[in-house]
C-alpha cells in the first residue's frame, strides 16, 4: 500500500514538474519593453513652409514642378515645426558630406540612448543585443559598431545592422529580439530605428521621386527590451504577438515602392501609382493573420456569418449590399498605434477598419508635429498617447506598419502600468490636438492651379 502510494505521489510529482518547466520556458520567451526614448532635434532644426520653400528653390526646379511641390507641402498634413538635419541649415544647402551622415546618427543614438540608460538604470555593459535598422544609410564601420564604441559594451555582444526595410523596420527588428529571446534566457536587448535624411535629398524633378522631399523629416527611437521575468513590474509593455506580411514575390508590390535613379541620373525615391493597392492587399492579408490572435472568438465568428449571408444574399437572392462586411477590431484592441506615412495612409487605414477620427488622433497628431520619421514614426504616436494619459493598465494597443517591399508588419503590446510620460511631448501636448492643422497658407494655395496664386505663394515664402 504505501509503495502505491509512493508511486502515484511520484507520478504527480514528475507531471507537476514537467508543467513547472514548460510554463518557466515560455516566461522566459516573453519581450517586455522596460523603456523607449524618441529623439527631438533642437529647435533651430525646424522645417516650416517657408524654408521648405527655399530648400526647394536651391535645386533649380523648373516653374511646374516648384508650384507642384509647393502645393503638395501645404496640403500634405505637416505642420510648421517638423525638423530636418543640420546639413539642410548650411550655406551649402541640401549637399551631404560623410560626417553629415556620421552626425546625424551619432547626434540621434547619442541623446535617446543617454536618457534611456539613465532614466531605466541599466548599463550599456549590461546590453546583449544590439539592433539598429536605417534603411538609406550604410557606414563603415557599421552604425552597430559605433554604438559599441561609444558606449564600450561587451566584446560578445550580438549585434545586428539592418538596412534596406523601409518604414517598417522597427518592428522586424523587434521581431528579431522576440526570436532571440526564446533561446537566449535573462538578457537586455537595444533597438534603435531611425532614417538617414541628411544624405538621401532628391535633386532631380520627377513628381513620382520629389514628393519624398516633403514628407521625410529628422527622428529616431531606442528602444530597451529584455526577457527577465523578474523586471516585469519595471516594464511598461508586454509584447503579446508580431505578425509580418511580405508581398515581395509581386512585381507589382516590389517595385512600387523603390529607391532608383531617374533619367538624370539623380539618385531619390520612387512612389508608383500601384502603391495605395499593395498597401491595401498588405494590410488585408496581415489584418487576416492577426486577428484570430487578437480578437475574441465571438468576433471572429459574428464576421464569418455575416460576410457568408452577404455572399449568400449576393449570389443566390440578386441582393446587393453596398457596405462590405468589417472585422471590428475595437472588439480586441484598445488603442491604434499606425504609422503616419502621409494624410492618404492615414485615410485609408481610417477605412479600412471602419475607425473613428478619435483613433486617428495620435497618428495625425504626430504627423503635423513631427512629419514621417520613417520607421520610428510609430513610437511618437504611442508617446503621444502616453503623454496624453490614454494608456492604463490592461490596455492593448495594435502597432501597424508600411515599408518598401512591400510590407505590412504588426504587432500587439499589453500596456502593464497606468502611463503618463510625456517624453518628446512635453513642451507642447497641452496645445494638442490643435483647432485647426491647415496650414497657414492652405485655404489660399492649396491646390489653386491660378498662376497669379502661385506667384503670390511664391512670393510670400522667398519673403
Amino acid at each position: 500500500m504505501m509503495l502505491m502510494i509512493l508511486s502515484c505521489l511520484l507520478v504527480v510529482f514528475i507531471i507537476l514538474y514537467i508543467f513547472y518547466k514548460f510554463n518557466e520556458q515560455k516566461r522566459n520567451q516573453s519581450c517586455y519593453m522596460l523603456d523607449y526614448e524618441c529623439f527631438k532635434p533642437p529647435d533651430d532644426r525646424k522645417v516650416s513652409t517657408a524654408f521648405a520653400g527655399e530648400m526647394m528653390k536651391r535645386s533649380n526646379l523648373p516653374l511646374e514642378e516648384y508650384r507642384f511641390l509647393l502645393r503638395a507641402i501645404v496640403s500634405s498634413g505637416i505642420g510648421e515645426e517638423t525638423y530636418g538635419p543640420r546639413n539642410f541649415f548650411l550655406e551649402r544647402g541640401t549637399n551631404s558630406t560623410l560626417p553629415d551622415n556620421q552626425f546625424e546618427m551619432d547626434e540621434f543614438f547619442t541623446e535617446t540612448l543617454d536618457r534611456l540608460f539613465s532614466r531605466s538604470k541599466v548599463s550599456p555593459h549590461d546590453i546583449d543585443i544590439l539592433v539598429v535598422n536605417v534603411s538609406c544609410l550604410t557606414l563603415v564601420p557599421s552604425l552597430t559598431s559605433r554604438i559599441i564604441n561609444r558606449y564600450k559594451m561587451r566584446d560578445d555582444i550580438k549585434s545586428f545592422n539592418i538596412t534596406g526595410m523601409g518604414c517598417s523596420a522597427s518592428l522586424i527588428s523587434i521581431n528579431l529580439v522576440q526570436n532571440m529571446f526564446k533561446s537566449h534566457r535573462n538578457k537586455f536587448a537595444l533597438v534603435l530605428t531611425s532614417e538617414a535624411i541628411a544624405p538621401n535629398w532628391y535633386y532631380g524633378n520627377e513628381r513620382s521621386m520629389i514628393l519624398t522631399n516633403c514628407l521625410f523629416r529628422c527622428g529616431g527611437c531606442s528602444m530597451l527590451l529584455t526577457n527577465k521575468l523578474a523586471l516585469k513590474k519595471q516594464a511598461k509593455f508586454k509584447l503579446k504577438c508580431l505578425v509580418r506580411t511580405h508581398l515581395g514575390a509581386s512585381d507589382e508590390a516590389h517595385s512600387c515602392c523603390k529607391q532608383q535613379e531617374d533619367n538624370k541620373g539623380h539618385l531619390g525615391f520612387y512612389l508608383g501609382k500601384d502603391l495605395p493597392k499593395s498597401a491595401a492587399r498588405a494590410l488585408t492579408r496581415n489584418l487576416r493573420d492577426i486577428a484570430p490572435k487578437i480578437l475574441p472568438l465571438t468576433a471572429i465568428c459574428r464576421y464569418i456569418l455575416l460576410a457568408n449571408i452577404q455572399k449568400f444574399g449576393a449570389k443566390y437572392l440578386h441582393i446587393m449590399v453596398k457596405n462590405k462586411v468589417n472585422m471590428n477590431f475595437k472588439l480586441g484592441v484598445d488603442h491604434f498605434c499606425l504609422h503616419p506615412g502621409g494624410k492618404a495612409v492615414i485615410e485609408g487605414v481610417k477605412r479600412s477598419l471602419g475607425l473613428a477620427d478619435d483613433d486617428m488622433e495620435p497618428s495625425r497628431m504626430t504627423l503635423h508635429r513631427f512629419g514621417n520619421t520613417s520607421a520610428s514614426s510609430m513610437w511618437y504616436v504611442l508617446a503621444y498617447m502616453e503623454a496624453k494619459k490614454r494608456l492604463k493598465k490592461g490596455d492593448r494597443v495594435l502597432m501597424i506598419g508600411f515599408g518598401s517591399g512591400f510590407k505590412c508588419n504588426s504587432c500587439m503590446w499589453e500596456v502593464l502600468k497606468d502611463l503618463d510620460d510625456k517624453s518628446v511631448w512635453e513642451d507642447c501636448i497641452d496645445n494638442f490636438p490643435p483647432k485647426s492643422l491647415l496650414n497657414p497658407y492652405l485655404e489660399k494655395y492649396g491646390w489653386i492651379n491660378d498662376e497669379n496664386a502661385a506667384t503670390e505663394l511664391e512670393a510670400i515664402l522667398e519673403s
